[in-house]
């Protein structure tokens, strides 16, 4: 058996997947011999990690009644070409899966695996994802989503919203660890069985999910539910139209409707509910079809060229400022000779006759008076006596 591991294929088998190759070729030996043969002969290491202390949470009872999903992503095909995202579902009472390859974790290949598993169980009560922006929006709820008491939502949210199913977001990878130590199975096992099966692309990759794989997979790591309840719900007819993408538009005068730079004209039909200036709902299918609804109500519609361009509203012709030229008065103007606008040198020599008008009047000992005239002068030799007969004040006349 130890010989096996020398072989290229079978390098990186783990102890129980081994036992389980030898069992198709006959050869019967126990899980847990095969892996102390391992750790004797050094090919295997026990790993020690540090633990963390979590709360254990109880299965649900029922089928259906929460279900994890979670995009795992790993180079599946061993460099055969690119890595590429394994999106899984995983029931939390079951443990039966539903996985399907994707090129990305996208809100797409969120969709498509929701409606696999909802074509062939039928519609699930909740469904347990992480904090990623397909599920959880960053944004700030708008002014009408206050006023509603609503919280922003993404397409994925919005679309789970309207199936009635309730979608819970783990605060942490430990939270939904049926579906994380899922992933850690699948990396090891379905890695391998891939490279048996030969597989290099996706479309036979999912083929091989959905046939013999997944019910192999279901009888070795399956259990039974606490409830024998299926609380499964029925599918409803518009599941595609649900699982699609939608935008509300406002409907503009000439009756069209703007939307990822194309532009559709609604029909005249419609006249009758007066559309202009209301919101309608875009919607665009996965399969690039486009519905205009309104009120639950689709509408009639024709796509308008992409050359054709919208009238842009006239701009306001702003006003010329004409540039003011100075022009100075001459010398023999009227005005110089009337002492009106006769310039700043003027005006400064005046300024200087009174600035030495004032020093005159401080030096004389007597404040100025406030209209500007100097004050009246006594003469020194007058003894207070005749000072006290003089009337108070300043004199105006000189």
């Amino acid at each position: 058996m130890l010989a096996r591991y020398e072989e290229e294929r079978y390098a990186d088998f783990g102890p129980t997947l081994m036992a389980e190759h030898l069992a198709r070729e006959g050869v019967v030996v126990d899980h847990e011999t095969v892996r102390r043969w391992l750790l004797i002969s050094g090919k295997r290491t026990v790993r020690r990690r540090k633990q963390v202390h979590r709360q254990w949470r109880e299965r649900k009872p029922c089928f259906g009644a929460m279900v994890q999903l979670d995009g795992s992503h790993h180079d599946w095909f061993e460099g055969r070409r690119e890595p590429c995202v394994l999106m899984v579902m995983v029931d939390d009472a079951t443990n039966r899966m539903r996985a399907r390859f994707s090129e990305e974790e996208t809100t797409r290949a969120s969709y498509d695996v929701v409606e696999g598993w909802a074509r062939k169980h039928g519609l699930l009560s909740s469904l347990y994802v992480d904090r990623d922006s397909i599920y959880r929006c960053e944004g700030r709820p708008g002014i009408p989503e206050q006023l509603e008491g609503k919280k922003p939502q993404t397409q994925f949210g919005r679309a789970m919203e309207q199936l009635g199913v309730d979608l819970i977001l783990a605060n942490s990878p430990q939270a939904k660890g049926r579906v994380e130590r899922m992933n850690g199975v699948l990396q090891d096992r379905l890695v391998k069985e891939l490279r048996l099966a030969g597989i290099n692309d996706l479309e036979s990759a999912n083929r091989f999910l959905d046939g013999k794989y997944l019910q192999a997979f279901h009888r070795r790591f399956g259990r039974e539910a606490a409830s024998p309840v299926d609380v499964h719900r029925d599918v409803p007819r518009n599941l595609n139209e649900v699982l699609s993408w939608e935008e509300e538009r406002v409907v503009q005068g000439d009756w069209t409707v703007a939307c990822a730079g194309k532009r559709y004209q609604l029909d005249r039909q419609h006249e009758k509910l007066s559309l202009v200036r209301r919101k309608v709902i875009v919607r665009t299918l996965r399969n690039g079809q486009v519905q205009l609804v309104y009120r639950g109500k689709p509408l009639k519609w024709r796509s308008l060229p992409e050359d054709t361009v919208r009238k842009q509203p006239l701009a306001k012709k702003q006003r010329r400022v004409k540039s003011k030229t100075v022009v100075k008065p001459p010398a023999s103007h009227p005005w110089r000779r009337l002492g009106v606008a006769v310039g700043r040198k003027f005006w400064n020599g005046k300024k200087a006759q009174g600035r030495a008008v004032r020093l005159e009047v401080r030096d004389s000992g007597r404040p100025p008076l406030r209209s500007g005239l100097p004050a009246s002068r006594t003469s020194s030799r007058e003894t207070p006596e005749q000072n006290n007969n003089q009337p108070r004040g300043h004199s105006l006349v000189s």
